[in-house]
């Protein structure tokens, strides 16, 4: 997969604007592999509820500790950036934020409030933490207009002990209830870490099983010294295989690729995966 180049001058140009600003991204904050692409198209996943995780995966670049307090301009400012990038799509993640009562739920509401009003024609993705499985908090984020719910896997059962407090089947009732109430649902994992072909498939019937649209698959890159080893890297020839294999179980749409993550290009998934069911329809 070729990548398009952003020179260096405008590629500090974002990161000034998005730190002067105080608005976070996890193309930033995770070294994401893609981050000159998304940027010199001047597309970015943002990151809300601060750049301090309150977990601490074995895998993730994203810094751990005590949070910081909510941001209560956070709503506003990315609405301004939004327009000031002319986005049409955009992804609003967050670090995992256990210390909230409601584990950052009710900062997500506010956040799509604000950008479906001062931008009525944008798309928005969610990518959610699992907000402790608690139903409450995930119906006030579901109490919003987005068009994806996505929240992710992010690897087999057994690899869990990378994610101590995750829970493999916490987070496929999170997406079967979002899909249950009628939303469009999208999860990723990251291959490398150890898992098998036999886990993996698996993994596909059981996001099958929950109804979940859109897989992600991709591959696990070492983002600092600390974080755990890699375990296998993957060929075109395997990301290829897997995809096949997800869409012969039955998922709408698997894009898979070594550097594939759950937003990359999500815009471009995501109309995909609704001029294909337009498709189904009238076939």
């Amino acid at each position: 997969m070729e990548k398009k180049r952003i020179s260096l001058v405008e590629l500090d140009e974002l990161k000034k604007q998005f730190k002067h600003k105080r608005i976070y991204t996890v193309c930033q904050s995770a070294k994401c592999p893609n981050i000159e692409e998304c940027f010199k198209n001047k597309t970015a996943t943002f990151m809300i509820l601060g750049n301090i995780c309150s977990r601490n995966c074995a895998f993730c670049a994203t810094q751990h500790g005590i949070p910081l307090p909510i941001d209560l301009q956070e709503p506003q400012k990315l609405s301004n950036m939004i327009k000031i990038l002319k986005l049409s799509y955009v992804v609003i993640t967050s670090v995992t934020r256990d210390d909230l009562d409601d584990c950052g739920a009710t900062h997500f509401r506010t956040v799509v409030n604000t950008l479906q009003k001062e931008n009525p024609s944008l798309k928005i993705e969610l990518l959610v933490p699992d907000f402790k499985g608690i139903t409450k908090n995930l119906d006030i984020v579901l109490s919003t207009k987005f068009e994806v719910f996505s929240h992710n896997i992010e690897t087999v059962p057994s690899l869990y002990k990378f994610r101590k407090e995750a829970d493999y089947d916490r987070s496929l009732k999170i997406l079967e209830y979002a899909k249950q109430k009628g939303f469009i649902t999208k999860t990723g994992i990251m291959l490398g870490l150890g898992e098998s072909k036999e886990e993996l498939l698996k993994l596909f019937n059981d996001i099958k099983k929950i109804n979940c649209d859109i897989l992600t698959i991709g591959q696990y890159i070492k983002p600092l010294k600390n974080n755990i080893d890699i375990i296998k890297e993957y060929s075109t020839e395997e990301f290829e295989y897997f995809q096949k294999k997800a869409q012969e179980i039955g998922i709408k749409i698997c894009v898979s690729g070594k550097y594939v993550r759950s937003s990359y290009f999500a815009g471009k998934t995501y109309n995909n995966l609704i001029n294909k069911i337009l498709l189904q329809k009238n076939m």
